[in-house]
């Protein structure tokens, strides 16, 4: 059997060999892995050449080409950037040094895809040794020598040493090979070599010592001679000479300068062709220094003075140290040494000061304390040209603590406590205060930093608030000051509990009255503001009154007005007092209960007269007559006898059965004649039940029935014999008039 291709199914297959055949074609490459190869080893020795390969395991399709970039790191820094379409690069490391050691690896990126390396490391062993140059062997103190230490072909961070044995004469970190410096060296010989190390990621290597040069320094004799003159121990008021020579006979002096010190004190900055001279004073005692500077070089000699006192520095007291406006106090000034070789007591002279105004050239002064004498007293003493100061002391005179004033803050609210303030205007702290309340000392307390005590009191009655007075002293007892007692304080006692009175009372309030609400308290501080409120908790009058009680009239009550009512009062609003809620009633006028009964019993006549008119009416219209039948209720009672009366109009039959037994329904006593009948056939009381059917105005309405209906009435006899029974009184009783009941279906 032969299938043949349609020519669509043909083409068809060949666009999807050629859809196939494109993506495959423009499939992306997949990069599997990258090597980074370290050549020939990871650990080489310096001046080795080293080569870093980095290989790429790429998946692509036949005959696809793509480019491909490399990137190396050392230390996770970029090296280079290389771009081929090799599948593997080279990095070289030609003449490898230690400072090529680190951490190497590499990235491939193709198109959208980069993948790294792992990261190998590069060892680079031995450093080398330095060179150390100079551009002179022989020198003068003072003079600079060029050195040079270098370590060509070295690369990395470095950092230089240069060093006469163990001490350090100058370092350097530099990313250069080779560093320059100038030194100027101080002594006769100095031995002078150097080194570097290099930082590898957190270790240091250190080279080898580089050539040993020796440099000689010739020394410069400029060191100076200092001399004191008469001696180096001088009393206070001696004059002492100082010299400073150099010899300069063999020696450059056109730049020589020296300098004269005292401590940090520059007494003279060029003593080359003079003295210094000064007077000896107490605190002139210590090194004095002579200084010879030539360029850079530096010469000193030093001597230690001794200066011994004239006499000790003065010193101002005062008697007694606290002293009130008023009382007496003195002020002396004494010494408490002097030299006595060189003068007595009697040669030292003393003047007190005040604010630095002299008030007596003495050692001693008195006055009388007061706001004239305060102020800064000092004393100077003299003697032989010498003058000396006392420390400043500061006097003033106290002052009594002055008559202090009670206040309180805002008013005062009873059986709430408030504070009382005690103030003095004048008085030297520290002033005691105390609170008394009729002489009883309630509280005391001491203060220090100002003029006002504040002390918690209470008052149960506004007559209570003049008892308290409070006391101020800083002297004792000589200086106690007493207040004046506490008055013209607002004194405010709370509102007690309203009390709303309603009139009339609530039981006997009528539409139409006038209702008045009058709420009173029993205490509290005029002004008082009254609130009334409504059921619905409306504010419905506010009034301000200087009384203990309010009142407001609600006028022509309706019984829309019923309803719960309450008072508020108040003489602060943080003070504000409820009343009980009272219940207000309001009840119909009496006119409108007479006019309701008189309606009521009229609807009542009237209802009468209705019901009794009725009834004749109806009486008056029974127009029927009545057919009697009687049979047995049963074929086996003996004891009944069943009437039927037949309703010409109705068509329906009522039986009347006569019992024995005792009716439940209403009785109708017979006539006379037919009392005196029965009686005479000793015959027993007999009960009759009617019912009635009412007769329809138009017959034509009265529905139609299949057959009769009968209703059946039991007759009830004492004897239960059926033959005792009066016929005649049966019919009689059987009547029925027009008004009778339509028929019970």
């Amino acid at each position: 059997m032969q299938v043949k291709i349609q020519p669509s199914l043909r083409i068809g297959t060949i666009l999807l060999l050629f859809l196939f055949t494109s993506e495959e074609a423009c499939a992306e490459p997949i990069i599997k892995s990258v090597k980074l190869i370290i050549q020939p080893r990871n650990e080489v020795q310096r001046s080795a050449n080293v080569s870093l390969r980095c290989q790429a395991e790429v998946s692509h399709s036949p005959g696809s080409h793509h480019n491909y970039k490399y990137l190396f790191y050392k230390d996770y820094l970029p090296l280079n950037t290389d771009q081929t379409n090799a599948t593997d690069n080279i990095f070289s490391i030609p003449d490898a040094r230690v400072g090529h050691s680190g951490k190497y690896s590499c990235d491939v990126v193709i198109e959208n895809q980069k993948k790294a390396s792992s990261v190998k490391d590069l060892t680079v062993k031995g450093l080398l040794t330095p060179v150390l140059t100079v551009d002179k062997l022989r020198l003068t103190e003072g003079d600079d020598v060029t050195a040079i230490c270098a370590a060509e072909g070295e690369t990395g961070s470095l950092t230089f040493f240069f060093r006469d044995g163990p001490e350090e004469l100058y370092r350097k970190s530099t990313d250069s090979p080779k560093v320059e410096h100038k030194l100027t060296l101080n002594k006769g010989t100095v031995n002078m070599f150097c080194y570097y190390s290099i930082n590898l990621g957190g270790t240091v290597d250190n080279s080898n010592n580089s050539n040993v040069i020796s440099v000689h320094i010739q020394e410069l004799t400029i060191k100076p001679e200092i001399k004191a003159m008469p001696s180096t121990n001088v009393i206070e008021g001696d004059i002492i000479n100082f010299s400073c020579r150099v010899d300069l006979t063999h020696q450059r002096n056109s730049e020589l300068k020296i300098i004269f010190t005292h401590g940090r004190t520059t007494l003279d900055l060029n003593m080359t062709q003079k003295d210094y001279q000064m007077m000896a004073k107490a605190n002139d005692s210590g090194e004095y220094e002579c200084i010879s500077k030539l360029g850079v070089v530096h010469k000193s000699s030093t001597v230690n003075i001794t200066v011994k006192e004239l006499f000790s520095m003065p010193d101002l007291s005062i008697h007694p140290a606290e002293v009130f406006e008023g009382e007496h106090f003195t002020i002396s000034c004494q010494i408490s040494s002097f030299a006595s070789e060189r003068i007595q007591r009697e040669d030292i002279t003393y003047v007190i000061f005040r604010d630095k105004t002299p008030v007596i050239n003495y050692n001693r002064y008195s006055g009388t304390a007061g706001k004239v004498t305060n102020g800064k007293y000092m004393c100077m003493a003299k003697a032989k040209g010498i003058s000396k100061e006392s420390w400043t002391v500061l006097f003033g005179a106290k002052v009594l603590v002055s008559k202090p004033e009670i206040t309180v803050d805002g008013p005062v609210i009873t059986d709430e406590p408030f504070w009382i303030r005690c103030h003095s205007v004048n008085g030297t702290l520290p002033i005691t205060f105390s609170l008394k309340k009729n002489n009883i000392t309630l509280n005391r307390t001491k203060v220090f930093y100002s003029h006002e005590a504040n002390f918690l009191a209470l008052i149960s009655s506004p007559s209570d608030i003049s008892s308290y007075f409070c006391e101020a002293e800083n002297n004792g007892q000589v200086s106690i000051k007493m207040s004046e007692r506490l008055l013209n304080v607002t004194v405010i006692v709370p509102v007690g509990k309203p009390l709303l009175t309603v009139l009339p009372v609530p039981e006997n309030i009528e539409e139409g009255n006038d209702v008045t609400l009058i709420c009173g308290i029993s205490k509290g501080s005029p002004p008082i503001r009254f609130r009334f409120y409504d059921s619905n908790h409306t504010p419905i009058h506010t009034t301000e009154v200087q009384s203990n009680s309010s009142s407001f009239v609600l006028s022509r009550v309706n019984r829309e007005k019923s309803g719960n009512y309450h008072c508020e009062a108040f003489n602060r609003e943080d003070m504000l007092s409820k009343s009980d809620i009272v219940t207000v009633k309001v009840s119909l006028a009496k006119w409108k209960k007479v006019l309701i009964a008189v309606f009521c019993m009229l609807l009542v006549v009237l209802l009468v007269l209705f019901v009794v008119m009725g009834y004749k009416a109806k009486r008056g219209k029974r127009k029927m007559a009545a057919k009697l039948s009687v049979k047995p209720s049963s074929p086996k009672s003996d004891d009944s006898l069943t009437l039927s009366l037949t309703h010409d109009t109705l068509y329906s039959t009522h039986t009347v059965e006569v019992n024995n037994k005792e009716s439940v329904w209403s009785e109708r006593p017979p006539d006379v004649a037919d009392q005196d009948s029965l009686q005479s056939q000793n015959e027993g009381d007999v009960e009759y039940t009617e019912v009635v059917h009412p007769q329809p105005v138009d017959p034509t309405q009265i529905p139609l029935r299949k057959g009769t209906d009968t209703v059946y009435s039991e007759l009830q006899t004492s004897q239960g014999d059926p033959e005792h029974i009066n016929h005649q009184t049966l019919l009689e009783y059987a009547e029925l008039n027009h008004d009778l009941p339509d028929p019970v279906d």
